[in-house]
């Protein structure tokens, strides 16, 4: 900075006040610092900002599973928004482990990270519970119900509203053996399963008609639900995938049998990823703006950093369900 100084002809007040972007700068003296800026290739040295100003203008995003589109379509929202407000974002990758989740919050926060953006493997892990109660900086958290100790804003989806209208669908189309294949026991997959349930319920059948399996987010979980489902002595005539990525697992076996969706079967995916478009036919699916929840999570959360006595926030961004050739009407067994 006094290299700058001297290059600019100017106080080293001058040019720290230039480079905080202070209000009280001319137009010229603004011009004559950055000129010597860019002349001398300076970088200024953000921890040493960071520690002086308290802030390190970095905020922490920890993803339970980066190869998940669903995590990397909300990291890329939340990471444009934050950089369009001149925010760094650290990223996470717990690779689907609930202790790695509290690593990386532990990790976030010696980082000094402004706050953190958390999309978490289990809602239920103590020790992650435990590191998220003792944050000092603030927390929002996405797609997850955590204990009311846990000082957090939040960002869900109005999971209900698109798997209801998925099951109403379903049953215009006669189908009364309706089976979901659900994920581990985390906010979206109760909602599904609840609301399926409900529909049912409301038009007066059995909860029996519900073939539920749930497990892991995974193709693995996917495919061996699917299976064991298509091999009941009574099939279900629809199947719906609680995630993108057990809709992968799923497509595999059915199309390893030989099924003709919208005839044979119908089936529902989750998330409108690339090969729900592409896949013949193209798969009904239950959408939600993946991106636009990222986005979200980040305004959320630097109100909260800009005023750490902003009351905690529940935003609930809304589903659809998009009805397309992989559904048809029930066939007769």
């Amino acid at each position: 900075m006094r290299e700058v100084a001297q290059r600019a002809g100017v106080a080293i007040s001058s040019v720290s006040r230039t480079l905080s972007g202070h209000p009280d700068v001319s137009d010229e003296m603004r011009e004559q610092v950055m000129a010597a800026v860019a002349e001398l290739g300076y970088k200024p040295d953000l921890l040493a900002q960071g520690l002086r100003s308290r802030a390190s203008l970095s905020i922490g995003f920890v993803a339970g599973d980066i190869s998940n589109p669903l995590f990397a379509q909300i990291a890329r929202g939340a990471e444009v928004r934050l950089r369009e407000n001149e925010y760094s974002m650290l990223l996470t990758n717990s690779l689907v482990e609930p202790d790695l989740d509290r690593q990386n919050i532990e990790l976030l926060e010696q980082r000094r990270a402004d706050g953190l953006i958390v999309l978490l493997v289990s809602e239920t892990h103590e020790p992650t519970l435990d590191a998220l109660a003792n944050l000092t900086v603030p927390l929002v958290v996405v797609e997850r119900d955590l204990p009311a100790r846990i000082h957090a804003s939040k960002v869900v989806s109005d999971h209900a509203a698109g798997v209801s209208a998925a099951v109403e669908h379903l049953l215009e189309l006669g189908h009364r053996r309706i089976a979901i294949i659900g994920g581990p026991d985390v906010r979206p997959t109760r909602q599904r399963l609840e609301s399926a349930e409900r529909v049912l319920a409301s038009h007066g059948l059995d909860p029996a008609a519900l073939i539920a399996r749930n497990g892991l987010f995974s193709e693995e979980h996917g495919a061996q639900a699917t299976a064991e489902m298509l091999d009941l002595a009574e099939p279900p005539t629809a199947l719906i995938a609680g995630s993108n990525q057990i809709m992968a697992g799923a497509l595999q076996v059915i199309s390893a049998r030989g099924l003709e969706l919208g005839r044979e079967l119908s089936f529902i995916g989750y998330d409108d990823i690339a090969v729900a478009k592409v896949y013949r036919p193209p798969i009904s699916v239950v959408e939600r703006d993946l991106v636009a929840i990222g986005e979200v999570a980040a305004e959320l959360l630097l109100t909260h950093v800009r005023d750490h006595d902003t009351a905690p926030r529940e935003v609930v961004l809304p589903t659809r369900y998009i009805p397309r050739g992989s559904c048809g009407p029930a066939p007769s067994r």
